[in-house]
């Protein structure tokens, strides 16, 4: 059923966002503030984990109270007979693995060598160039072309890392001119940010809007409102920050057009906007809400 399939899409976008939060390397926003010094990957992973965890299991348990029924597997798509694999299954298996162990590492090389990130990326990259190159040198040459990371790198999506790049821009022109400066001063003397609860309630309304705008330049904007000090909650993997990565990270969830998954999955699956708006953006919420509040009482209890 078209519905039923909407419903574990929504799901997907809900766990994609919550499963990128809690780590370095796997939202853009957290990325941004680990590699600025905001947070470390020890602190963020142990810290955010079972508050993002929460953020899917909360709908997910509601969920589970409405969706009912026998579930019917679907019949294996024939594969074209002229279609052959180039690749075997230890082939593709190997790179794979190899690709999550360069990721892996990146946070391992920071953390060892203090050298900025990209140079632990473009490290694993290069081990995995050589290995696929290794790997093809015997096939055809349109093959080790489509195989290797030549071909790979042809189809980066080079309007995204631009719109990034313009994004940064911008809000770093913004801090040169003092705007941003002026907006923390705004939201001291409107909420203030001096008290655990003020941090709490700028955080989960900056994660609120980034279902509108876009989490990044939120995210850079609150870097270069705020500086990190030495202590108190404005100090490395103090409380603003972490609780700045929840929020950003998993807040999108709440539109379907407030994510890089939401957009993937709208795309994909053809989700109208007031479907999700209706059925679960609510849900979103409950999760967003339920893992704050974790958050909340692992600061306040521990």
């Amino acid at each position: 059923d078209q519905k039923d399939r909407w419903f574990f899409a929504g799901m997907v976008v809900v766990a994609a966002n919550a499963g990128g939060a809690w780590s370095p390397i796997g939202d853009v926003t957290t990325t941004m503030l680990w590699i600025k010094g905001q947070i470390t990957a020890g602190a963020v992973i142990t810290d955010l984990i079972i508050p993002s965890l929460f953020t899917l299991l909360a709908p997910l348990a509601i969920l589970t109270f409405r969706l009912k029924g026998n579930v019917e597997r679907p019949l294996k798509a024939e594969t074209a007979d002229h279609y052959t694999d180039p690749t075997t299954p230890f082939e593709r298996n190997f790179v794979f693995f190899a690709g999550v162990a360069g990721l892996i590492f990146v946070p391992i090389f920071k953390t060892v060598t203090h050298l900025p990130p990209f140079m632990g990326m473009m490290l694993s990259l290069g081990v995995l160039w050589i290995i696929t190159d290794r790997m093809h040198r015997r096939k055809p040459a349109d093959v080790r072309h489509h195989l290797g990371p030549l071909g790979v790198l042809q189809k980066i999506d080079t309007p995204s890392v631009l719109f990034f790049l313009g994004i940064l821009l911008a809000v770093a022109s913004l801090q040169s001119m003092g705007q941003l400066g002026d907006l923390a001063l705004a939201l001291d003397n409107s909420i203030g940010t001096d008290t655990e609860g003020g941090v709490f309630v700028v955080s989960i309304i900056i994660g609120l809007l980034s279902s509108i705008v876009d989490n990044v330049p939120l995210v850079a904007a609150a870097m270069g409102m705020y500086e990190v000090t030495a202590d108190g909650l404005f100090m490395q993997d103090g409380v603003f920050w972490q609780f700045l990565a929840y929020c950003a990270g998993t807040g999108g969830s709440a539109l379907i057009i407030g994510s890089a998954a939401g957009v993937a999955v709208m795309g994909l699956e053809k989700i109208p906007f007031g479907w999700y708006l209706k059925n679960i953006s609510l849900l979103a919420l409950v999760g967003y809400f339920a893992g704050a509040v974790v958050y909340i009482l692992e600061r306040t209890l521990l």
